[in-house]
């Protein structure tokens, strides 16, 4: 009994992984055609297609269950497997969800294929092979919700910049100026973002990266060459250079080189003119530092490269 068991559920297992692909499949195909009612409309004409498939590996194994053995037996178990597999598919599409928002594809269909053979051994006699299968189901229950858990978690700081390809070299902010709170907006390879804000007035954006990483077009000076509009370069003092960008997009940014690096602070909006931030733009320059582990703290939140 073993053996045709065997067979029985590796045919249900092969045939519960192409119902998922293709259920999976019709249903985003319905969704992104007409929306939520396509949606359904998809799915409906997917469950009697999905039925008759399971039931050839029911008419298959007529002789290894008292239930595919009866008259219109195979038609009650098939349906019966559709019910309790695709309650698991469910299930592992919520747990994918959650894990990598469905871009592994395979893996959820090896799952949708596990969760219908699970639903197969279930119904077959014995109260062994029953026991085995609720273990079984079980196990595969943890593992998906151990899985859904672990997603959950933050990584360490230390990890995301690793996992990221994070240069620690850029990791440089100022201290904010009164009035005005930092606040982390991401970092990659290239380079590191954050923003000063302060109630009522446009946020500054801090911008560090490597020299030679800006492909702009400079003069003799180092001044980018205008490309519509108007561009103004002037010494800042302190090794600081003022840009201000004039025409439809009116911005000011002050730059620092220094140890290899570029760091801008950008001013959006028309300028110079008393109070439009760049003393505090200065100061945020003039006080740059490696960024703590407290500042840098909100970056755990955002996406992993993968």
């Amino acid at each position: 009994m073993a053996a045709p068991a065997l067979v029985h559920l590796t045919a249900v297992w092969f045939v519960g992984c192409a119902l998922t692909a293709i259920g999976f499949e019709a249903v985003l195909f319905g969704l992104f055609s007409g929306g939520a009612a396509a949606g359904v409309a998809a799915a409906a004409c997917w469950a009697p297609f999905a039925v008759a498939l399971l039931a050839a590996p029911g008419f298959a194994a007529r002789r290894l269950s008292p239930v595919t053995g009866r008259r219109g037996g195979v038609w009650a178990w098939a349906v019966g497997v559709f019910g309790a597999g695709t309650a698991g598919v469910l299930i592992a599409v919520a747990v994918r969800l959650h894990v990598d928002g469905l871009r592994n594809g395979f893996v959820l269909c090896v799952s949708g294929g596990v969760c219908y053979a699970l639903a197969a051994a279930l119904l077959l006699p014995g109260a062994r092979t029953r026991i085995a299968a609720v273990t079984a189901a079980a196990v595969f229950a943890a593992a998906g919700a151990w899985t859904a858990w672990d997603a959950g978690r933050l990584p360490t700081l230390d990890a995301w910049i690793r996992a990221n390809g994070v240069d620690r070299g850029l990791l440089r902010v100022g201290d904010p100026p009164p009035g005005y709170t930092l606040r982390v907006l991401g970092a990659g390879e290239d380079g590191f973002g954050a923003d000063y804000e302060r109630p009522g007035t446009t946020a500054m954006h801090l911008a560090v990266e490597r020299a030679g990483h800006d492909t702009r077009r400079v003069d003799a000076r180092g001044c980018p060459v205008p490309f519509g509009g108007t561009i103004r370069c002037t010494d800042d003092g302190g090794g600081r250079r003022l840009v201000t960008y004039e025409g439809a997009y009116e911005r000011q940014e002050l730059r620092l080189r220094r140890g290899g690096l570029v760091c801008t602070v950008t001013l959006y909006g028309p300028g110079p003119r008393p109070g439009s931030g760049l003393p505090a733009a200065r100061r945020v320059l003039s006080t740059l530092r490696p960024a703590t582990d407290a500042e840098l703290a909100p970056l755990v939140r955002l996406p992993l490269r993968g």
